[in-house]
């Protein structure tokens, strides 16, 4: 959903003993009383001048979209302070800190999908508001699904949905073209059509006749994210850990190692500078991309890339990456906090924010809007039905089960994956690592 977040972020192992510190003192926390804000009372006094702290990670895209800006104009009482990190494994460490300090927390803070299972566990939710009880806020506005990732057990929602991560293909017509590929997006979503591995085919024609140093993918990591989380089994079964006998574990595994057999990905670490700089060099030809993945895209590419790259349908619907927004219970202004996160999550907004860094919207009411079905990314496939392609893939997403260390497994595996193609180990004995270092830190 934004640079470095889906997922999108290269999330690093937590201690064992940090958590389990973290967990035990956030458990001891008690849950807040639920307050209430709306657009013409947002404190118990609408004339104090009061800062919301709004924490979160990567581009969420409310800066960039002028939305900080339009707000503390309807409300010229509140200042917005945006705190953000770079790496959403930097971030998240910090807000569990807090959390077991029971201090510390912004007004507003971010979730990435790969912790909501955590944050909605008993450990965990009673630090934060029910916003489901917040003024302005309906349950039906949102995709069914993400709703219920954000909502505990006993129906408490500690988290609303900004955006979700529908996944479309993204790709360098000008090296397809060079390698005898069709460059049409429609022409491209049919190579691949319904099975990830005709993708990993694509690549061995692409490299094939591609030109010297450049790959057809940027990462193995990506296309075994991608296939994970195309299916409803993913590293979860009924609660408890599955990951060794899960089939698109197994699937997504096998085929990350083919396509490093063939010599198709480049081997690059997600989000690292080196990735970043590959795109200015125009080393690969494809990435993953779910509709955040497109603010990167025009980020680190640069002008000179412009209008090279295009956009066609993934093998398979599926969501990688997304967030929420919270408000703790700790905080000095929660009714102005969740005022602020009504509004930001409404259709108008996140519509805004589509069309700005392209994190497609999880209130189902924006995809009616002409900014969302008409958009056409200017940097990114101009011809291309970008709006229609992400909110057409949106809405064909599957729900399936996260669990409470989701992120960390996804970590764990992207090593794995990068310990065949940058250290070169066999795929068994990576295979053997990685499940080692999930059993010993990850239970």
């Amino acid at each position: 959903m934004r640079t470095s977040r889906a997922t999108r972020t290269t999330r690093s192992r937590r201690a064992a003993l940090l958590v389990t510190t973290v967990l035990s003192a956030t458990a001891l926390l008690a849950t807040g009383c639920s307050s209430s804000g709306s657009s013409s009372s947002q404190a118990a006094d609408p004339n104090e001048k009061i800062t919301l702290t709004v924490g979160d990670f990567g581009t969420f895209g409310f800066k960039e979209a002028g939305l900080f800006d339009a707000y503390t104009a309807l409300h010229p009482n509140i200042t917005i302070k945006e705190n953000t990190t770079t790496q959403e494994a930097d971030y998240w460490t910090a807000v569990q800190t807090h959390l077991a300090a029971g201090s510390g927390l912004d007004d507003v803070q971010a979730l990435e999908v790969g912790r909501i299972a955590l944050a909605t566990s008993d450990a965990l939710s009673g630090s934060f508001q029910d916003l489901s009880k917040a003024p302005g806020i309906k349950k039906d506005d949102y995709l069914p699904w993400k709703w219920q990732q954000g909502t505990t057990a006993s129906g408490k929602t500690i988290g609303l949905g900004t955006d979700v991560g529908p996944m479309a293909v993204c790709y360098r017509q000008d090296l397809f073209q060079a390698a005898g590929l069709p460059a049409d997006p429609a022409a491209v979503s049919a190579l691949w059509a319904g099975d990830w591995a005709k993708y990993v085919e694509v690549g061995k024609q692409f490299q094939a006749k591609a030109a010297k140093g450049t790959f057809f993918m940027d990462s193995a990591t990506g296309l075994f994210n991608a296939t994970v989380s195309s299916s409803t089994e993913q590293y979860y079964k009924n609660g408890k850990l599955n990951y060794k006998d899960s089939a698109s574990v197994k699937t997504a595994w096998d085929l990350a190692m083919k396509a490093d057999a063939a010599g198709t990905s480049q081997g690059l670490k997600e989000f690292d500078p080196t990735w970043q700089t590959a795109f200015t060099q125009s080393t690969f030809a494809t990435t993953i991309c779910p509709s955040w993945q497109q603010a990167n895209i025009e980020k680190y590419s640069g002008p000179a890339n412009a209008g090279k790259w295009n956009v066609a349908q993934a093998p398979a619907a599926g969501n990688w990456g997304g967030s929420f927004l919270a408000v703790p219970s700790s905080g000095k202004h929660v009714a102005a906090a969740q005022d602020l996160v009504a509004w930001l999550s409404a259709p108008e907004q996140q519509a805004k924010v589509f069309q700005k860094v392209g994190n497609i919207p999880s209130n189902q009411n924006a995809y009616s809007l002409p900014g969302v079905t008409d958009f056409k990314n200017p940097y990114i496939g101009p011809n291309a039905p970008t709006g229609q392609i992400f909110s057409t893939a949106a809405k064909a997403i599957k729900p399936a089960e996260t669990g409470v260390k989701a992120g960390d497994l996804q970590n764990a595996f992207s090593n794995g994956i990068l310990l065949v193609e940058q250290n070169g180990k066999s795929a068994g004995d990576a295979w053997n690592e990685t499940v080692k270092q999930i059993d010993s830190t990850i239970q």
